[in-house]
């Protein structure tokens, strides 16, 4: 692996096995490592400045988060998406995130579900110049995990966030611009005005035109 300046450099030693998943995280999401790479234990544990131990703790959930693969003999790599995959993860979300915005609109504190919810969309909007895309993933998702908590359903919840590794490639996969397209905040305005309305029909309609979009934008 060529030597790189990036996130996967030397850490603090403190809690050092979430601090070596949020930068592994953070690498193969801004594409600093591709996907398909190789995971190599003596090279990423050297370039992280942690024991091959820990390196492996990290590994093994980033593997739960759908972010790492096994491949032929056993070997580590970053997962690569193709079409098809995209296409899957955008419709469990669809029926995941529908869900949650019909429960939401018929829910007795719908008013404070969408205060909630746009106060979100505004950080979205808000977001200075210089935020990294790897910000914007995180304000964007910050929108959709508050849509499933608003359905007070934990079984959902946890469902959507086993997708998270999943959701974050891809919106990587066609590229930044399409992933910035994917998380305009005007868009989703339409799934909070649905369920403001009180209809929850048109909540699960406005979320599953809502993924519709977005895996068009990000596979065609």
């Amino acid at each position: 692996m060529a030597e790189q300046v990036g996130t996967l450099l030397g850490l603090q030693r403190t809690n050092l096995r979430e601090q070596a998943v949020t930068a592994l995280r953070t690498a193969i999401t801004s594409g600093e490592l591709r996907p398909r790479s190789a995971l190599v234990e003596t090279e990423l544990s050297e370039r992280l400045g942690i024991s091959r131990g820990t390196l492996r703790e990290a590994l093994r959930q980033l593997q739960q988060e759908g972010l790492v693969v096994t491949g032929a003999r056993g070997r580590l790599h970053v997962r690569h998406l193709d079409t098809k995959e995209i296409e899957d993860i955008f419709s469990v979300r669809a029926a995941l995130e529908g869900l949650a915005a019909s429960t939401a609109a018929d829910h007795s504190e719908r008013s404070s579900i969408v205060a909630s919810l746009r106060s979100a969309l505004d950080r979205m909007n808000q977001a200075p110049k210089d935020e990294t895309l790897d910000d914007r993933i995180e304000a964007d998702l910050d929108f959709h995990r508050l849509l499933c908590r608003s359905a007070d359903n934990e079984t959902l919840l946890h469902s959507w966030t086993n997708l998270e590794g999943s959701i974050r490639m891809s919106i990587m996969y066609a590229g930044r611009d399409r992933a910035v397209g994917n998380m305009d905040a005007d868009r989703h305005h339409e799934i909070v005005d649905a369920i403001e309305s009180g209809r929850p029909d048109a909540a699960f309609d406005a979320v599953r035109n809502h993924m519709r979009w977005a895996a068009a934008n990000l596979v065609a």
